[in-house]
């Protein structure tokens, strides 16, 4: 139904949109996630002209909208649009509200208009609020009113901006069920969100988008559990990390050790795990020392939210040499604290950077 091939976005020196390139068929869902500020709105707003792209092509149902000579508003009448701030007209009622696009744009008559309107509110559980204006609902009711009013011009696509995003926790899910419903009964929707747990039910596939392009897509089961790149695994666990790099033996641990549990503050963890942590730090320098001498260590400590699991990766440059191999160590000491502290250690070597990762036992 919808094919974008190449599509870019500029605000001025800014760009917002890259070389993005899409297929949504009939019938489909597709959430698109991803951090603040990526192009999330920018790449729906592009969709209906809202934004004009940079370049690229946007063909509906075979018509090329950015080609010159397209019947342009015959094409964008089959998408309508519900955006995050309502866009309700305030001086009009709920049901005139609904009814006046079909009456404007596809000429219907006043009287079926209203009829059509009405039985739209009653879908979306509001005909009740048929007679009242914007101000008198809830911000979920507004937003349901909004949804009612895309439906009441008969689109064959419906682009959701954040739908959620403006309502209080308590209102989200009153949203949400008109949305699962109409995915329920086929319509097309293209649905940029927060709401991961929404979007891993409701969806066909889910584009991740990070620095304005697709930056994987799949299918709700493959983006949530097993998503292939690291930055979706980041967004997805919502991992939060604090990297050091160390350049000689003579650091300063103590300055490190406070950096550690400023972190560790912040992600609330509890203080057993923060003096595990820094435990862990201090018996595994003393193992990297020498290795000091001759190159840099990079110190990364990783929390995830999602899964309440702290991790911990040390790498460095050189010859592949397993750190915590018990012949080159002095003593097995140190190391029977660090295995009684870590668990799930692995070592890899890349090139010539090798790397030592293990998460943090929780108890």
């Amino acid at each position: 139904m919808i094919h974008v091939e190449h599509l870019s976005k500029k605000f001025d020196d800014l760009v917002v949109l890259k070389d993005v390139t899409v297929e949504i068929r009939k019938g489909e869902v597709v959430s698109i996630i991803g951090p603040s500020g990526t192009g999330k709105s920018t790449f729906l707003r592009c969709l209906n002209l809202l934004d004009r792209p940079s370049g690229g092509s946007i063909v509906i149902d075979g018509v090329d909208i950015l080609r010159s000579g397209a019947d342009v508003p015959k094409v964008l009448r089959k998408m309508n649009m519900v955006f995050q701030s309502f866009n309700l007209f305030a001086h009009l009622s709920v049901l005139d509200n609904l009814a006046i696009g079909p009456v404007k744009l596809l000429g219907m008559s006043r009287s079926a208009a209203e009829r059509k309107s009405k039985e739209l509110l009653k879908l979306v559980g509001l005909a009740e609020k048929a007679d009242n204006y914007p101000d008198e609902l809830s911000g979920g009711q507004k937003q349901r009113v909004a949804i009612a009013r895309c439906m009441a011009m008969d689109p064959e696509v419906i682009l959701f901006d954040e739908p959620t995003s403006a309502l209080d926790p308590t209102m989200v899910s009153e949203v949400l069920a008109v949305m699962r419903r109409l995915a329920r009964e086929g319509m097309t929707m293209v649905i940029v969100t927060h709401e991961m747990d929404f979007a891993r039910d409701v969806s066909s596939r889910v584009f991740y988008m990070d620095e304005g392009e697709i930056y994987e897509e799949g299918s709700p089961a493959q983006i949530f559990d097993k998503p292939q790149r690291e930055k979706t695994r980041a967004f997805i666990n919502k991992i939060r990390s604090a990297c050091f790099r160390i350049d000689s033996p003579d650091f300063d641990l103590y300055a490190m050790n406070a950096e550690i549990e400023t972190f560790c503050e912040k992600q609330i963890l509890p203080k057993q795990m923060r003096q595990r942590i820094l435990l862990l730090m201090e018996e595994l320098l003393i193992i990297y020392r020498p290795l000091l001498e001759r190159t840099s260590l990079d110190v990364t400590l990783s929390y995830s939210e999602k899964q309440h699991r702290l991790d911990l990766a040390l790498e460095s440059e050189g010859e592949a040499a397993y750190p915590l191999d018990k012949g080159s160590l002095p003593d097995e000491f140190g190391l029977n604290i660090i295995n009684n502290l870590a668990e799930g250690t692995e070592y890899r070597t890349v090139g010539n950077r090798n790397r030592l990762t293990m998460s943090i036992r929780k108890g």
